[in-house]
C-alpha cells in the first residue's frame, strides 16, 4: 500500500480542519506541506448547518453554500481552494491506526501517512441508543444527526414520510433546533426528555420556560420527565412506536435521538494525556507528545478566565482553536511565542424566529429580564448570573449585533453588580454602560 509523507497533516474534517487550513495558508504553508485527512466525502463545512437551513422545507442549504469558513463572515473554501493552495485533502479515508511515536497514520485501505506535525481534530460522534441495548432501537427511520450523510437521510424520510408522526428524543441543542425544523417541514413533532426542562446544561427554568412555551404555541408538544426505553416496529422493520419509561407509547414515523456526544478520541488512547474525557492540551493546544495539537471538541485545555480546566462542544471554539494550534505552530517553529488561548464561552442557537447568544459562566444567582412572554408578537429578554458579587455570565434572546457584542463584553469584564433587583430593572442598559 500507498505511503504518504506530509510535513503537517490534520486528522479529521470538520470545522476545526477548515478553519486550522485557512490559518495555515495564512501563516504561508507551501504547496504540498499540508494534508487534510477526512472519513467523510466532502471538504471542510460548516457543521450547525445540518440542523437548521438544510433541513428547510424551502430554500434549504446545500453545498457548496456552507463550506468553512462561511460560519464566521469568511470565504467558503471549495475544493479548488485547497488544490489553488496546494493542501491535500483525502476525503472519504478512515484512519484506524495511530502511531504518534513513529509519527505514523494508516487508513482502513492500508494507506500509511507520515508527518513532522499532526493536528487532531477528529471532532465527536453521536450517543446511540443501540449503545446502550435500547430495545428496537436497530429499526429503520431511527435517525441521528451529525454528519452531512445523516442529514440527507433525514431529508429523505421527511419526503417518504410527508406529515407524519416524528418523535425527537432529547431537549438539548439537537432536540430544539430538530423540534423548529420538523414543525416547518408540516410534521406532528413530540420532543421527549428526561430533564425538569429544556437545554438543563446552559437555560435556568425561567428561561427554558420561555422556550417551551413558544414551542407548544408552535404545536410541538413536550413530554419531560422520563426517556424511550423501546421501540416496536412495523414489517418492513421501520419504527412504529416509542414506549416511554413512564408506561406512555408514542406513534413515530420517525424518531431522531439527540441524546448527547463523546469525542473521539480513540485513535490515541494510551499515547497521549487525556483530562476531563479529552485529550489535555495546553494554552497552545500542544498535546503531552511534541508536534502533536488537539482542538475542537476532543482538547481540554486551560480556561483562563475561570483558571481551571475543561472541554468545550461548540463550533465558536473549534473554529477559534483551530487557528490558535496552527499560529502556536508556526511560531514554535519561528521561535517566536504568541498570547496564551483566552477564551470567552459562547453559545448560541436559531430556531423559528427566535435566536439566542449566550456568554460566559451560568454560575450563582441568575436574574431574568424583559419581556419573556411566549405570546408576545417581539419577545426579547436576558438573563445575568452573578457570583460573588460579579456577572459572569449574559443570555439573550433576540439581540441585535451591538446588544449582543455588549453582553459578550459584560460576560469578559465581569463587572461589580449590587443586587439582582437592580439588574433585572435595568436590563440591557446595564451591559450598554461597561
Amino acid at each position: 500500500m500507498a505511503e504518504k509523507s506530509f510535513k503537517y497533516v490534520i486528522i479529521g474534517g470538520g470545522v476545526s480542519a477548515g478553519y486550522a487550513a485557512r490559518e495555515f495558508a495564512n501563516q504561508g504553508v507551501k504547496k504540498g506541506e499540508l494534508a487534510i485527512i477526512t472519513k467523510e466525502a466532502v471538504a471542510p463545512y460548516e457543521r450547525p448547518a445540518l440542523s437548521k437551513g438544510y433541513l428547510f422545507p424551502e430554500g434549504a442549504a446545500r453545498l457548496p453554500g456552507f463550506h468553512t469558513c462561511v460560519g464566521s463572515g469568511g470565504e467558503g473554501l471549495l475544493p479548488e481552494w485547497y488544490a489553488d493552495k496546494g493542501i491535500t485533502l483525502f476525503l472519504s479515508t478512515d484512519i484506524v491506526k495511530a502511531d504518534l511515536a513513529s509519527k505514523t497514520l494508516v487508513s482502513a485501505a492500508g494507506d500509511t501517512f507520515k508527518y513532522e506535525s499532526l493536528i487532531i481534530a477528529t471532532g465527536s460522534t453521536v450517543l446511540r441508543l443501540t449503545d446502550f441495548g435500547v430495545q428496537g432501537a436497530d429499526s429503520k427511520n431511527i435517525l441521528y444527526l451529525r454528519e452531512i450523510d445523516d442529514a440527507d437521510k433525514l431529508v429523505e424520510t421527511i419526503k417518504a414520510k410527508k406529515n407524519g408522526k416524528v418523535v425527537i428524543v432529547g431537549g438539548g441543542y439537537i432536540g430544539l433546533e430538530l423540534s423548529a425544523v420538523m414543525k416547518l417541514n408540516n410534521l406532528d413533532v413530540t420532543m421527549v426528555y428526561p430533564e425538569p426542562w429544556c437545554m438543563p446544561r446552559l437555560f435556568t427554568a425561567d428561561i427554558a420556560a420561555f422556550y417551551e412555551e413558544y414551542y407548544k404555541n408552535k404545536g410541538v408538544k413536550i413530554i419531560k420527565g422520563t426517556v424511550a426505553v423501546g421501540f416496536n416496529s412495523n414489517d418492513n422493520g421501520e419504527v412504529k412506536e416509542v414506549k416511554l419509561k413512564d408506561g406512555r407509547v408514542l406513534e413515530a414515523d420517525i424518531v431522531v435521538v439527540g441524546v448527547g456526544a463523546r469525542p473521539l478520541t480513540t485513535l490515541f488512547k494510551g499515547q497521549v494525556e487525556e483530562d476531563k474525557g479529552g485529550i489535555k492540551a495546553d494554552a497552545f493546544f500542544k498535546t503531552s507528545v511534541a508536534n502533536v495539537y488537539a482542538v475542537g471538541d476532543v482538547a481540554t485545555f486551560p480556561m483562563k478566565m475561570y483558571n481551571d480546566i475543561r472541554r468545550v462542544e461548540h463550533v465558536d471554539h473549534a473554529r477559534k482553536s483551530a487557528e490558535q494550534a496552527v499560529k502556536a505552530i508556526f511560531a514554535s517553529e519561528q521561535g517566536k511565542t504568541i498570547e496564551e488561548y483566552d477564551y470567552l464561552p459562547m453559545f448560541y442557537s436559531r430556531s423559528f424566529n427566535l435566536s439566542w447568544q449566550f456568554y460566559g459562566d451560568n454560575v450563582g444567582d441568575a436574574v431574568i429580564f424583559g419581556d419573556n412572554s411566549p405570546k408576545s408578537d417581539n419577545p426579547k429578554f436576558g438573563s445575568y448570573w452573578i457570583k460573588d458579587g460579579k456577572v459572569v455570565g449574559a443570555f439573550l434572546e433576540d439581540g441585535s449585533p451591538d446588544e449582543n457584542k455588549a453582553i459578550a463584553k459584560v460576560a469578559r469584564v465581569q463587572p461589580a453588580a449590587d443586587s439582582l433587583d437592580v439588574l433585572a430593572k435595568e436590563g440591557l442598559a446595564f451591559a450598554s454602560k461597561i
